[in-house]
């Protein structure tokens, strides 16, 4: 099969956009910043949305779902949320076309159909589901409300990439209500560790808990806290937030509850969300130039099964082993692919599931049937060995919790391997430009460092770390005191 995935190290874009593509999983549509996600790709999506659903309902969060338009006066509401992503929104100005009469088989916009008000495409629903709990919560009774909506996004982005940055793309939000600022800040942590417990059990993908600088915060956040991951070319990803609103929401929407009191007060609120950029996000942590690595517990084939035959009867001899040894780990909860297809050899099938990141693949040929044996290859070493038919169902659940925990090590190793400490500016640079990953450094805790060392040198601070110690220290740009080294790196 040929593959021609362009070297990782020779153009780390080109070989991410490659492995994209022919593995299968998207493509670009015609609509400018848009993606096709394709039935591979969308398949990890939904392993990804299985997984974290089911960890938000066990912390008491159910689903609804809200309206993708937002009335231009409501998104508003809350100035600085409708500021910051304002220069992102796609707008709804008319509601019908009509045929054009100067260029006939054309249409055109209905100048009579002008909205009274134009319509946002959601880039975020804070503001059409703060309007909407105004109506739900009137008491104490009412709360806590915990909400979680899988919805799609619009960002009228200018630079795209498949999954990493598209112009609209798939997402979770959560929006909860909450009772006491206790409450709504223990819920904002909470939903962090999921994701980070997401990230690191699912994806195998090591993550930094922290909390974002001022100048990062989401619009209309009074803190925000995230996960940062990092990729193989030694760029971060920020692949989780998670937010502590305050009240600006609610007094912004006036949503107000009566206490046990019988005082009225504004409610307090979060939002956090993850979206298909963590797809992105698993290619480019664990991949290699023979195409995806997919940790098990997102694959969506865990095993395959290439029969190797020259004639009908051999493969039929082997479909019956196949089918059984296929049968057996589908009752374990697997999903197993046996290709019999006879229009490709079998080295094409091996390259094609190598690709794709199966994460074992078992041979079987005429001469495995006369010994009663397989071979098994896993994707994430390429380590191959010899296993009686027998024992196979029974191998499998420990090797795919072993390929597992090995990716995650990997990634780990890797991430401990680019974390670098420096206390000079220009160890900093120097370590950025010549090495790249995670930047451990003091800072003053000023916007102006902050936005100096960002102009100066694109590195941005991905987070101030949950677990970092206290440590005294001088700021790498101003020499001014610092109680803490924060996380910078150069980002997507």
């Amino acid at each position: 099969m040929g593959k021609e995935i362009t070297p990782r190290l020779q153009d780390y874009s080109q070989w991410y956009l490659d492995i994209v593509k022919k593995a299968d999983m998207a493509e670009n549509s015609d609509v400018r910043g848009c993606m096709v996600i394709k039935p591979y790709g969308y398949s990890i999506w939904e392993k990804m949305q299985a997984g974290l659903d089911k960890m938000f309902k066990d912390t008491g969060h159910t689903n609804a779902y809200f309206p993708v338009f937002v009335p231009k006066s409501m998104f508003e509401a809350e100035e600085k949320n409708a500021e910051g992503f304002a220069k992102e929104c796609a707008i709804v100005t008319h509601y019908r076309l009509k045929n054009d009469p100067q260029n006939k088989g054309k249409l055109m916009v209905d100048p009579d159909a002008k909205l009274e008000e134009e319509l946002v495409v959601r880039p975020t629903s804070e503001a059409i589901i703060w309007n909407t709990y105004k109506k739900w919560i009137q008491s104490y009774r009412d709360l806590p409300i915990l909400i979680n909506q899988w919805a799609n996004v619009v960002r009228w982005e200018m630079r795209t990439r498949l999954f990493l940055r598209t112009a609209e793309f798939l997402w979770q939000e959560g929006h909860t209500a909450h009772a006491t600022a206790k409450e709504a800040e223990e819920e904002t942590v909470r939903m962090l560790n999921v994701y980070a417990d997401f990230a690191e059990n699912f994806m195998a993908l090591p993550v930094i808990r922290g909390r974002k600088s001022e100048g990062e915060r989401f619009p209309g956040a009074i803190e925000t806290y995230c996960i940062e991951a990092l990729m193989q070319d030694g760029k971060a990803l920020q692949a989780g937030t998670s937010h502590f609103l305050g009240q600006n929401f609610a007094k912004a929407f006036d949503v107000q509850f009566s206490g046990k009191d019988g005082k009225l007060d504004h409610v307090w609120g979060t939002s956090w969300g993850v979206s298909t950029r963590l797809i992105g996000g698993l290619i480019m942590a664990h991949s290699d130039d023979d195409g995806l690595i997919l940790p098990p517990r997102l694959a969506p084939i865990h095993v395959v099964i290439v029969p190797i035959f020259k004639t009908e009867a051999e493969l039929a001899s082997i479909a019956a082993v196949a089918e059984k040894i296929a049968g057996d780990l589908r009752k374990l909860g697997y999903a197993v692919k046996f290709d019999n297809r006879d229009n490709q050899k079998p080295g094409y099938k091996f390259a094609e599931y190598e690709l794709k990141g199966v994460p074992v693949r078992i041979a079987i040929g005429p001469r495995d049937l006369e010994n009663g044996t397989v071979e098994l290859a896993r994707r994430d070493t390429k380590e191959k060995s010899v296993k009686q038919v027998s024992e196979v169902a029974a191998l499998i659940p420990s090797l795919l919790e072993e390929i597992q925990q090995n990716i995650y090590q990997r990634a780990l190793n890797f991430r401990n391997s680019m974390t670098t400490h420096v206390d000079t500016y220009e160890d900093f640079k120097k370590v950025l430009d010549e090495k790249g990953g995670f930047v451990l450094a003091h800072w003053d805790g000023s916007k102006e460092s902050e936005a100096a060392i960002k102009e100066e040198t694109k590195a941005t601070i991905r987070c101030i770390p949950l677990d970092a110690a206290s440590e005294s220290g001088k700021c790498i740009y101003s020499g001014k005191p610092s109680v803490q080294r924060v996380v910078f790196a150069r980002a997507y």
